[in-house]
């Protein structure tokens, strides 16, 4: 159990240091970004599914 309190201590402060240093918001960007990348690709490969008849 001591060691479930250590990890999320040391998760605790990387979070905290990302949020106090404004890096979040590029990281949240980013992740945005590889979302709506990712989804497209699925679409694309849901379409070429349906047409190949798999």
């Amino acid at each position: 159990m001591l060691t479930w309190i250590i990890v999320f201590l040391i998760v605790v402060f990387v979070a905290a240091i990302f949020a106090f240093t404004g890096l979040v918001k590029g990281l949240a960007s980013l992740a945005k970004i590889i979302f709506y990348l990712f989804l497209t690709l699925l679409a694309i490969a849901l379409i070429i599914g349906v047409i190949s008849g798999f």
